[in-house]
């Protein structure tokens, strides 16, 4: 069974080409929402370890915004989309057209909530799109979950609700670009046991 820590240079680079066009294809869904231009990409992509990925949003006890998808399918997996909760207010500010530091954690409406979660929905949706259209397999995520709370917690959530997932994780970093405001997410990608192998295979990618 194939992980995340073995893939090879071709591998990555097919899934991070994917998730490059999941990204675009996001961006204009996102304009047609807010009819304004957002740029977005995949400026990287890396392996981690899973117990790694509070790391990237200031450690276990900073507080993050955790938007969860589980999908079924041919090759199930999960997906989750984090950034710490202050890059969230700003993700917010850009698509409400509102001046940078408008939004703050504290003052987070129904209505912010629910942008942020539509974001997560469009971005997982376009990437298993594109994911689907490279492999014809078929991917149905779930109704997406928003959570704000330590990144420990969201974590912790994730394994007590679906149980254990790989050891390493996928991790496209999402760069969403409008005039002169950078906001970075974290969007990764945690398949269940044999579903990369299966993604792999369909790619071609499979040695």
């Amino acid at each position: 069974m194939v992980d995340f820590k073995e893939l090879s240079s071709l591998q990555i680079d097919a899934l991070k080409e994917i998730g490059n066009i999941g990204a675009g294809n996001a961006a204009t869904a996102l304009a047609q929402m807010i009819n304004t231009k957002i740029d977005m990409n995949v400026p990287q992509i890396n392996i981690l370890a899973f117990g790694d990925v509070p790391e990237l949003v200031g450690g276990a006890d900073n507080y993050a915004v955790g938007i969860y998808l589980n999908v079924t399918g041919e090759a199930a997996t999960n997906i989750l989309f984090l950034m710490e909760v202050e890059k969230g207010c700003s993700l917010v500010d850009m698509l409400m057209g509102r001046s940078p530091g408008s939004t703050q954690p504290e003052n987070l409406s129904d209505l912010d909530i629910s942008a942020m979660m539509e974001v997560g929905n469009i971005i997982s949706a376009t990437y298993l799109n594109a994911l689907s259209m490279f492999t014809q397999l078929s991917f149905t995520p779930s109704v997406p979950a928003l959570a704000i709370d330590m990144a420990g917690a969201i974590l912790g959530a994730i394994l007590a609700e679906y149980g254990q997932v790989g050891d390493s994780v996928l991790l496209l970093d999402t760069l969403f670009k409008k005039d002169d405001q950078d906001v970075v997410g974290h969007f990764f990608l945690l398949p269940e046991p044999g579903a990369l192998d299966t993604i792999l295979s369909a790619l071609g990618v499979n040695f």
